[in-house]
């Protein structure tokens, strides 16, 4: 046996992004240079849909901006204000299913699209002005609708219009939430939002505490997989987890630990998926915005919302790792991030639509 035989090991000749001190302590930490290698290029002809939780609204539109193609099954009236078209759910992502938190809201959805099946009556909560509104995208229709059948009609076309965009998209991008959740045993659909906050009346022998663990999310995602290739053979998969913290949990553990364990899960599976699996990527904008060691703080006073400084540092990485003009995107300006896993307080166009956000009124 040589000498160098003897002496080497897996360490050596590794580039320098496999090194803290190379990739992080000496490195430009505005660009990271080696942090995103990505699998499959992003142009201008590139056909994308995006999903997931709030944060998800930022990458639409800065993607929109950068001069990418950005698929909108549902567009806005012509007419309508920018603002009032993001609080009626139009723009926000390529479909109006609204916020979609967990790897299994985004597997039902895949599902009930795909079987083409009617949509469910039971789905449908009374508000308590009387107004109905669809269970599965609670604040789409903010002034609700006068009948349950108006609302599975409105469904039903909003199911049709999301199935042509599925196979019409080369490239999903969807941004893991949460792992935490309730679902109707009725139904077993889970629920983006607890029934009895803003719409809807909470049964505990219905309405049931879930909190995902990684083999459950893991589970998910390789099935939101297959279902993608059913609507477009090819279809690839864009992963990033929200860096927004928990606004509330129903888990009896503390918020900031609750966020801890909900994010660890999801970043693992997200990262076991990926490397499994050939069509699929994974962007960290969770670990550009929570690692210490990436700059900041990104967080505005309250801590879980995302500065417009801290959206445009993680979007001009994406974009330049993806051979886009990060200063493209100076058109749609970064929103106060003010939600997420909690939602936005009132605010501009820009600011993130989320369901989420009516449980911070039950903060004491």
């Amino acid at each position: 046996m040589s000498e160098d035989e003897t002496t080497g090991h897996p360490y050596l000749g590794l580039p320098p992004r496999a090194f803290w001190k190379s990739a992080v302590a000496q490195a430009d930490r505005d660009r990271f240079p080696g942090l995103v290698t990505p699998r499959f290029a992003i142009t201008a002809q590139t056909r994308i849909a995006t999903a997931g939780s709030c944060f998800a609204q930022h990458i639409a539109r800065w993607l929109r901006g950068a001069g990418c193609r950005v698929l909108d099954g549902e567009p806005a009236p012509a007419s309508m204000p920018a603002q009032v078209a993001a609080r009626w759910g139009y723009g926000l992502y390529s479909g109006r299913y609204g916020n979609i938190y967990t790897a299994r809201q985004l597997r039902e959805l895949l599902e009930e699209i795909a079987l083409g099946a009617a949509p469910d009556p039971r789905l449908v909560w009374q508000r308590p002005d009387g107004r109905h509104v669809d269970a599965l995208r609670p604040t789409i229709e903010p002034e609700g609708m006068e009948s349950p059948a108006e609302v599975l009609l409105h469904r039903e076309w909003h199911l049709e219009r999301v199935a042509q965009v599925l196979r019409r998209t080369d490239l999903l991008i969807f941004t893991l939430g949460l792992t935490e959740g309730w679902e109707d045993t009725a139904t077993g659909r889970i629920l983006p939002v607890c029934p009895g906050v803003g719409a809807g009346r909470f049964d505990p022998a219905r309405h049931v505490f879930r909190n995902a663990g990684h083999a459950a999310v893991l589970a998910d995602l390789h099935a939101v997989h297959a279902l993608l290739q059913r609507f477009r053979p090819g279809m690839r998969l864009l992963l990033t987890v929200s860096p927004v913290p928990l606004t509330a949990t129903a888990s009896g553990e503390h918020v900031l630990t609750a966020t801890a364990w909900s994010k660890a899960v999801l970043r693992a599976a997200a990262g076991e998926f990926v490397a499994g699996v050939a069509a699929a990527d994974y962007f960290p904008s969770f670990e550009l915005v929570t690692q210490p060691a990436a700059g900041g703080p990104w967080f505005e006073a309250n801590w879980r919302s995302i500065s417009a400084a801290g959206v445009a540092r993680v979007m001009g990485i994406f974009l330049a790792a993806h051979g886009l003009a990060p200063d493209a995107a100076a058109g749609p300006a970064p929103a106060d991030d003010d939600a997420d896993e909690g939602g936005a307080d009132e605010g501009g166009a820009d600011d993130p639509v989320c369901d989420e956000l009516l449980l911070q009124a039950f903060a004491p």
